[in-house]
This record gives structure tokens, sequence and C-alpha cells, in this order.
């Protein structure tokens, strides 16, 4: 993967993030969003990300302006290529199937990787001309921190495209995990119950959204189920719990929470929007 050129669909918090990895392992880095705005909120965070570290001493003034000269943005999907491609939009299968199947036409030899947390690769995969150029590479939030990676491979994955996207997660010093392509996979489908049972305990007005982050901290947890939602986005919680649950053929253990729902519906997506399940000052 030396000297290859990273391409990155989408300008969100998980698209901005898995750049910032990217340029830190020295990768050159492209973000496509159709939205002006969304790129150039983007830029900014990435910006703030390494003038932040300068600030800390982490990194030198030379070494932040080399990193933020390796990045460009486009809202141009034909002058989009790159040599391996992570698509990070929201959770929503024919979209992602007409993105992939857009960017292959000018991207035909490269590794295509999506960063869905529920949905299953080969489903993705169906609709492009070259699945086996086709894996599943799924950051967590926030993704400059957080050290785990899952791997998935489709049913049609080859081993080369398998092999090169271990040796890619190893490149980025994170802790690559092989799971196989099943719904959720394995970090979101155990911790999609984090959620949901708190939300059922705060349906039932058994206690408040306080108590039950606060008894979840104490017993060991870094932040407490709402605050995480808060973090993550309401909005992109509640869409990976619909995801889920549908994949499950509507399981009723996956079934999204009416309270979550009321807050989409407000536009209270979390810290992004000042308001959530808290409110930011």
């Amino acid at each position: 993967m030396e000297n290859k050129r990273i391409g990155i669909i989408g300008g969100g918090i998980m698209g901005y993030g898995i750049a910032i990895v990217c340029l830190q392992a020295n990768f050159k880095v492209i973000i496509l969003d159709k939205y002006e705005n969304s790129l150039m909120n983007a830029q900014k965070n990435i910006e703030d990300y390494f003038e932040k570290s300068l600030q800390k001493g982490k990194i030198s003034l030379e070494k932040k302006n080399i990193l933020l000269s390796n990045i460009n943005f486009t809202t141009n999907l034909y002058d989009f290529t790159a040599d391996y491609i992570i698509e990070a939009v929201p959770e929503n299968l024919k979209l992602k199937q007409e993105l992939f199947t857009e960017i292959e036409k000018n991207n035909p030899l490269s590794l295509l990787a999506s960063n869905t947390s529920t949905i299953p690769i080969t489903r993705i995969a169906s609709a492009i001309q070259n699945p086996q150029n086709m894996i599943g590479i799924h950051f967590f939030n926030p993704a400059p921190l957080m050290k785990l990676v899952e791997i998935i491979p489709a049913e049609k994955t080859s081993d080369t495209t398998l092999q090169k996207t271990i040796e890619f997660v190893n490149s980025l010093q994170k802790q690559g995990v092989i799971v196989k392509d099943s719904p959720g996979f394995i970090v979101n489908r155990v911790a999609r119950h984090y959620y949901l049972e708190s939300l059922k305990i705060l349906e039932e007005n058994i206690t408040d959204v306080q108590t039950i982050d606060n008894i979840l901290e104490n017993c060991g947890f870094k932040m407490g189920a709402f605050k995480l939602m808060d973090l993550i986005g309401v909005e992109t919680n509640h869409s990976v719990t619909q995801s889920l649950y549908e994949s499950y053929f509507y399981e009723p253990r996956f079934q999204p929470s009416i309270i979550q729902q009321k807050k989409v519906d407000a536009g209270l997506f979390g810290k992004k929007t000042k308001a959530g399940f808290y409110k930011y000052d």
C-alpha cells in the first residue's frame, strides 16, 4: 500500500475521521462529497485536529503543513480516482450500491471498501462488475482514537483484496479483526443492546437519562449509552438500529425505539445540533 492514494466517499464525521488516520500514516487522501458545505466542514475539522496536535507538541509546524498538503476535496464524481476507496455514507443499501457502481467506472482496478456498520458486504458488492475487489472495513468513532477495525470479506472477495486490506489496516497502526459477513458483524450486533436496553428503561419510566448513564459509567463503561448516542449522532445511531432490524428480518430484539425516533424527527441529533438527550452550550 506504500505510496497509494486513498479515496474517501463522504465528508461526515466518519469520513474525515478516516481521512485523519490515513494522513497520519502518510497516505495521500481525497474526499468526495456532493455537498460543498460538507467538504468545508470536513476540511475545518481536519485542520483543527492537526492544529490541536501542534499545540500539544505532538507534531511540528512543518509536519502539520505536510499532512494538510496531502489532502484534496472534490464534489465531482468523475475527478475522484484512488487506489483504495473507502465509502462512509449513511446506512442505505441502495445509496451505497449506486455510489460503488459509478465509482467503479473510473476506478476499475481499485480496491473498494465499505465502512458500513450493519449491511452485509455481499449485498453491496452484488451491484458492481468486480465484486472480488470489494471488502468491508469498519472503523469506529472517533476513528483517530479507536484502535479496532473490523475487516469483512464478502462471498466473492479475493484473497488479494483481503491481504492488501490487512496490510492497509496494519499500516494505519490499527487492530484489524477478520469477521464473517453477517449483519452488524461483531461490535454493532453486541453494542446495539447497550443502546436499546437503555432506551427501553427510559421508555418504561424506570429512571432518567442521567441515572442510566451514571450507572453504566460506574460499571466501568467510559461513556453512558445516551452520552455516546449524542456523540455519535442520534440520527446515525437510529439509522444503524433500523438497518440491523431490517437485516435480521424484523427480529423484535432489534426493534428501534420510539423515543429515539422522536429525537430524530425533531432534529435533535446530539452534540452536532447542541441538543439530543442532553443539551450542549
